[in-house]
């Protein structure tokens, strides 16, 4: 069951990986405007986590009953079986998730997506950092190459601020905050993975996929939450219906594209934390951060993007640091295996 809770969820990642950004530049491309708005969006479509919630429910239920009639008794039927503390942690991932949302949407608004999605791509290095800092992974050669290669592809990028890969009409300095707002997410994101995964090992509780999926809702509560404020603070609610009129590809294709904007961030989220629970932050990293370049690609070709010879150092970095860290977790996991095959021969050696 953990297999294939670790397959959808990598899939639900993956999607989300690719889809929000693309979504999300559509509307900027458009006529959209309301930086606010969009990272209300990235997880403004949380009450979809209620079905999957439900059925888990009723599933658990069924189950309640039927050892009930076998003599087996449980208290574990409730519909919601979040406690206090993590409640409270999830409040602040959440908080945390919604400033991300808008450093991100900040800088998509000023990037192309296949430069905000290299630049995003350092976030693994970011996980990677936190993640030894909060839950004690250990660094490797071949990690902290990939690490190194990330970072350098982020600075190949920088220094392509003066060139042709700004949108039309914009300054140097819009440029440049974009990049900064993007780096300055990716390293929140970085951040709040092996948070999460510390919350999951630090919990007191029994920690089991209905639950990931409560702390996933109150994540994107509170996250949403923080950008409604937001929000109303820079009158957003005043001023959608006339960019909705205005919306280059019509009004009704405007709420079109907000509702699947909503709907590719949850699937990204969703996806996210469900790998966590199944694996670890790390590999959420990793996924996330091997899709991007499919993303930038897709930008390429769905949004006529340029495609410059920093772009494409920058791409070859980021693919050769992929490369290293999927290539130390292969040799790992062989390790592991092997330690785990030969335990039992010895045991049976020395009986």
């Amino acid at each position: 069951m953990k297999k294939l809770l670790l397959i959808l969820n990598s899939i639900l990642l993956a999607i989300g990986t690719c889809g929000g950004p693309l979504v999300m530049r559509l509307y900027f491309i458009h006529g959209g405007k309301r930086v606010w708005l969009s990272s209300f969006l990235e997880t403004s479509a949380f009450p979809i986590i209620l079905i999957p919630i439900t059925i888990s429910y009723i599933h658990n239920r069924y189950r309640y009953s039927y050892n009930n009639c076998n003599g087996n008794n449980s208290n574990n039927n409730h519909f919601v079986s979040m406690k206090s503390p993590i409640f409270s942690a999830s409040a602040l991932i959440g908080i945390l998730t919604g400033l991300d949302d808008y450093l991100y949407a900040c800088g998509i608004k000023r990037l192309p997506v296949s430069t905000s999605s290299l630049i995003q791509s350092s976030h693994l290095a970011f996980t990677a950092v936190f993640a030894f800092i909060l839950v004690k992974h250990k660094f490797t050669a071949y990690s902290v190459n990939s690490i190194f290669l990330l970072t350098l592809g982020s600075v190949v990028l920088a220094l392509n601020s003066s060139g042709g890969d700004r949108l039309v009409g914009e300054s140097t300095k819009e440029y440049v905050i974009g990049f900064v707002m993007i780096l300055a997410s990716a390293a929140l994101y970085g951040f709040v993975l092996p948070l999460l995964e510390l919350v999951y090992k630090k919990s007191k509780q029994v920690i089991t996929y209905s639950l990931v999926m409560e702390i996933q809702f109150v994540m994107c509560f509170f996250a949403t939450l923080f950008c409604l404020v937001g929000m109303f603070i820079d009158n957003d609610f005043k001023i959608i219906p006339r960019e909705a009129r205005d919306f280059k590809l019509g009004e009704t294709k405007y709420y079109i594209v907000l509702v699947w904007s909503a709907i590719m961030w949850q699937f990204f989220f969703l996806g996210a934390i469900g790998v966590i629970f199944c694996s670890s932050s790390l590999l959420s990293g990793i996924i996330i951060a091997a899709f991007l370049p499919v993303t930038e690609i897709l930008a390429v070709i769905v949004y006529k993007e340029k495609f410059q010879a920093e772009k494409g150092i920058a791409l070859v970095l980021s693919l050769w640091g992929f490369v290293s860290y999927f290539y130390d977790e292969i040799k790992e996991a062989r390790k592991t295996k092997n330690r785990e095959m030969e335990l039992p021969q010895s045991l049976h050696s020395n009986t």
